[in-house]
């Protein structure tokens, strides 16, 4: 198969609320598609003209826009941004907070496949559209509706809240007081890497140890069982935007140096909570089908967690984190926290995860987590992240899930 590359592309300022700007999904959707096209050195015209000879595609990421801005048909939706995208072929694509890591994939495997030369990525989410309680509920539809979500007061801190009780359980030589340090560590370094991210919803906010630690105070109560406010990511507006190139397309224009989507994995495992535990007790993982995912993404590459220089991860919840540091082979299953004790996946660490902020520190617009993470990964290997650049960031690894590590999506991204 071809090579799929990563042109780049563009995020919005996930500290904006666009409801209180007087703007809508067009508003920002025309803004970060322009933003994006250009950062890429694309015009709405070359548009037109790729489109010609249906050379271009568009993939719109987004999980449920019906509720938060009462609007379906979201792929059709492009031709309100403007004009060029009159007959693009466009689609919208779903997963829950995997949304736009779905739309990856489709544009990946159409470009891998010969049938489009371009593919323009676009995650969003407006969530700010509505209060805490409706916006719980909408998300709730991630889960499996009827049975964990409709009439329960935020149903994903709940559920989150319990991936923390089951950790305990199925380790129990794992001390609760080792492994809530650990979440509160995770917390705060979340908090500092958003402090160095412009774009970051969480730059301007304060969060210490001792605050992420003192749960169940009035400035940190609890929102899910063990969890408190410190532990969860952030209910965001925003959008982002990534454009592949086919080999095909990059060698026509002598363009090098771009990195491409070396290795993926895809797994979904059982809706309901309490499935995904009993199918757990088989494997000494938390989630067997996430470390599922992350193995088929090393396979694919040819590479291992040795040849990872950098991490973005689905810290939805610190959890859920936690959960990732062994799903990636960073430690073994069930000894997550010596990553966390040790500072190896803190910035300056061996293997920093989120080095954007993550979903708790640079925000969490559902649609669009996927595709900023992607995002994030090009901008680590290609030295273009600015004040949270490391040094040396050859490879990186992303996992995108959805609902409560219902769709798991992992990417490598990488120099050639």
């Amino acid at each position: 198969m071809s090579k799929v590359y990563i042109l780049g592309g563009a995020q919005t300022d996930f500290e904006r609320n666009w409801t209180k700007e007087g703007k809508g999904m067009a508003a920002l959707l025309k803004e970060v598609m322009a933003d994006g096209l250009r950062r890429v050195g694309l015009s709405f015209d070359d548009v037109k003209e790729l489109n010609k000879n249906n050379r271009v595609a568009c993939f719109v990421g987004n999980f449920i826009a019906e509720k938060y801005t009462e609007q379906g048909h979201l792929g059709a939706f492009l031709t309100e941004v403007d004009p060029a995208f009159y007959g693009v072929p466009s689609a919208r694509y779903e997963a829950a907070c995997a949304s736009s890591s779905v739309a990856i994939d489709a544009a990946q495997t159409k470009i891998k496949s010969g049938d489009y030369d371009v593919a323009i990525i676009v995650g969003w989410e407006l969530m700010k559209t509505v209060d805490s309680a409706a916006g719980g509920d909408f998300l709730g539809r991630a889960a499996y509706y009827d049975r964990e979500g409709k009439g329960i007061d935020l149903p994903f801190p709940k559920l989150f809240g319990k991936l923390a009780d089951e950790t305990l359980k199925k380790y129990p030589e794992l001390d609760e007081k080792r492994y809530m340090d650990a979440l509160a560590k995770i917390s705060v370094i979340n908090y500092g890497n958003a402090k160095r991210n412009p774009l970051a919803q969480t730059r301007k906010w304060f969060m210490s140890y001792d605050q992420a630690s003192m749960r169940g105070t009035d400035t940190n109560p609890f929102v899910g069982g063990k969890l408190a406010v410190s532990d969860c990511s952030q209910v965001t507006d925003g959008a982002a935007v990534i454009v592949l190139w086919s080999e095909k397309f990059i060698s026509e224009h002598s363009i090098a140096g771009k990195p491409i989507i070396k290795g993926y994995g895809h797994r979904v495992a059982p809706m309901l909570f309490e499935k995904k535990m009993a199918d757990n007790e088989r494997s000494e993982y938390i989630l067997p089908w996430t470390r599922q995912a992350v193995l088929d993404a090393y396979r694919r590459s040819g590479l291992t967690v040795n040849d990872i220089d950098v991490f973005e991860t689905h810290d939805c919840f610190t959890s859920s984190e936690y959960a990732a540091i062994s799903a990636f082979g960073l430690t073994e299953p069930g000894k997550e926290y010596e990553a966390v004790e040790s500072g190896m996946i803190a910035f300056d660490g061996k293997n920093p995860i989120n080095l954007s902020g993550g979903l708790i520190g640079c925000g969490h617009p559902v649609g669009a987590s996927g595709a900023r993470m992607l995002l994030d990964l090009y901008k680590q290997v290609t030295v273009t992240a600015g004040g949270y650049q490391v040094k040396n960031a050859r490879n990186g690894m992303m996992l995108n899930i959805g609902g409560s590590a219902t769709t798991n999506y992992v990417y490598i991204v990488g120099v050639e």
